[in-house]
């Protein structure tokens, strides 16, 4: 199947106008469901779209302009680990479950679990975004990916309380679970593969959430500069905050290069890493100068200035933040050196 993906961004900035910030998470993701978003890249075997990274990103990107609550990136996460499965029983159902709007989510922070000596889990599984939502999760146990439910008796649920109020995130307790074998993901050498396909979706996906949050706010930031005046003049005709201004404008859009250029390619895990943590400190690097640029307004609740600024500084940690991804391509490079 071809969809343009000017298409696409027509379709999302339609359904998500840039008016409205942070909109409603359940009514949207409704929406979302509704529009097929859940089948982009789903294999069309599987009765999904089959589209490119290029078509996810591109949704990611306009969603990200407006601060979604709903939470499509864990979601879309989840659902390629289960389509990927060659051992999880009923698999089609469960995919045709998810598109429907069943919410089971990948968790975007690693987990503290260990298996004790009778074969039972104990630990905390974090990074479960929306996690109320959810009657299943998709984690990593080491040796398993494995879908849990979060009905059972050995399943606790804890909300995080988070700075950034466009989300809400949730950790998933484990107290003596034992693996259902029917609800196996990956076991054995899968493990690690699907561990790669899902790091690099992961990263590809904060990347474009990143970006165009930047770019909603780099733009909204220039509009106020044109628009406010001091000694009767437009503080976008003085030469300092023009150049502020210029700079981040070049870099974002550096950045944006860089970006599709390696959806376009065949990336490393490593490779997408690097994008993620320069994309996400490039994001959390406008939504600061913004604030100053809109001076004293910028630093109120009131002006949205500062839900970009938390939703970036989040953005930061999640999948491994700048200094853990700058250290690993830092001793790539002295190993090949």
């Amino acid at each position: 199947m071809t969809i343009e993906l000017s298409e696409l961004s027509d379709a999302v900035q339609k359904a998500f106008p840039a008016s409205k910030l942070k909109p409603s998470r359940d009514e949207n993701w409704q929406l979302i469901t509704e529009m097929g978003w859940l089948m982009l890249d789903l294999p069309e075997d599987l009765g999904g779209l089959g589209l490119k990274r290029d078509a996810v990103a591109t949704i990611h990107h306009e969603l990200g302009r407006v601060l979604p609550a709903a939470p499509l990136i864990p979601a879309l996460l989840g659902l390629q680990g289960i389509a990927a499965s060659a051992t999880l029983t009923g698999k089609t159902n469960w995919v045709e479950r998810i598109c429907g709007g069943e919410y089971v989510p990948l968790h975007m922070l690693p987990a503290a679990v260990e298996k004790h000596d009778d074969g039972r889990y104990h630990g905390r599984i974090a990074g479960v975004f929306e996690g109320d939502m959810a009657r299943h999760i998709l984690a990593g146990l080491g040796d398993f990916y494995v879908l849990i439910p979060l009905d059972g008796p050995e399943i606790t649920l804890h909300e995080q309380s988070l700075w950034d109020e466009s989300r809400r995130l949730f950790d998933v307790e484990l107290t003596g679970y034992q693996i259902d074998p029917s609800l196996v993901v990956a076991e054995g050498p899968a493990v690690q593969a699907l561990q790669d396909n899902l790091a690099i979706s992961a990263q590809l996906a904060l990347s474009a959430d990143s970006l165009g949050a930047a770019g909603a706010l780099l733009d909204m930031t220039i509009e106020y500069l044109k628009m406010r005046k001091q000694f009767d003049r437009p503080l976008a005709m003085f030469q300092a905050l023009k150049h502020r201004v210029a700079d981040l404008k070049v870099r974002l859009v550096a950045a944006e290069a860089l970006f599709w250029s390696r959806i376009a390619g065949d990336p490393t895990p490593l490779e997408i890493g690097a994008v993620k943590a320069h994309a996400t400190s490039l994001f959390r690097d406008i939504a600061e100068e913004s604030i100053q640029l809109h001076g004293g307004i910028g630093l109120t609740e009131e002006h949205p200035c500062h839900l970009f600024f938390k939703r970036a500084f989040l953005n930061c940690q999640l999948c491994g933040n700048e200094d853990y991804w700058e250290e690993k391509t830092g001793r790539l490079v002295l190993d090949a050196s």
